[in-house]
């Protein structure tokens, strides 16, 4: 089966790195006319150097999606410098680990921020664009660790429980109007998030790094961590015509850690 994106609009956040740079790279390859967003526009034109180096092309827009403003404002510039957002992928932001003696009310609400609102501040404009248009899809990149309990994640866990329960209410709320919208939760992931991650359990631990990450690989039942590049295939196909009776799912991608229905 030949799943291609040919003159969809797609509007990738997060993209400058990690899992959101592999969907950039994986959606232009299929035809669709990508726009990337970041913070940074620094490492977007890095990022972009590297896609265009390979002949894809690409679009980039710097904006904080932690600030609602932000993320309007991108919403409509997407809108009347590129054209109408056919395809959403969130992937921006991501919730720092503390140690449960690091615990704080800013630790929670730097989870929300970075996470949850970082999403949601985005996904809210877009989707109400599309729904007046009668088409669209939209993946939200979440985590596993929004189902299983980490000592060393519970600001960030919490606020990728809360992102799993809005994407499946949007996808109900908005399937009358012809949007989907699915989520994947990634577990350990080969980014630059999971050195942050293996630090915080290193020094909580009393541990190296590399006995953490030894100890993580072993409760892993494929034996490796995830690449980025496979979460973007199955975002492809979520958000192509291929997954057209799919709205309302977590697909969950931990090498079959946590076995959850």
């Amino acid at each position: 089966m030949q799943i291609t994106l040919e003159n969809r609009i797609a509007l990738v956040t997060g993209a400058s790195k990690g899992i959101g740079l592999a969907c950039a790279r994986v959606f232009a390859e299929a035809g669709a006319r990508v726009v990337m967003v970041s913070r940074s526009m620094a490492n977007l034109e890095s990022a972009c150097a590297e896609l265009n180096a390979d002949g894809l092309k690409v679009q980039a827009m710097a904006a904080d999606l932690s600030d609602a403003a932000q993320a309007q404002a991108l919403a409509a510039r997407v809108e009347k410098e590129v054209g109408p957002v056919d395809l959403l992928l969130n992937s921006a932001g991501a919730a720092r680990r503390f140690a449960p003696d690091e615990l704080s009310a800013d630790a929670f609400h730097q989870g929300m921020d970075a996470k949850y609102f970082s999403t949601i501040h985005l996904l809210e404009p877009v989707v109400r664009a599309m729904a007046a248009r009668g088409r669209g899809a939209v993946v939200n990149v979440i985590g596993q660790g929004g189902r299983v309990g980490s000592p060393m994640h519970i600001p960030g866990g919490s606020a990728n429980a809360a992102l799993m329960l809005a994407t499946v209410a949007y996808a109900r709320a908005f399937a009358a109007k012809g949007i989907r919208v699915n989520g994947i939760n990634p577990g350990l992931t080969r980014t630059g998030r999971v050195e942050e991650g293996l630090a915080v359990s290193a020094r909580a631990s009393g541990r190296s790094r590399d006995e953490v990450l030894a100890d993580e690989l072993a409760r892993i039942p494929m034996g490796r961590m995830g690449e980025p590049q496979e979460v973007a295939r199955v975002a492809l196909f979520l958000l192509s015509d291929a997954a057209s009776y799919v709205s309302g799912a977590i697909i969950p991608m931990d090498g079959c850690t946590a076995s959850v229905i």
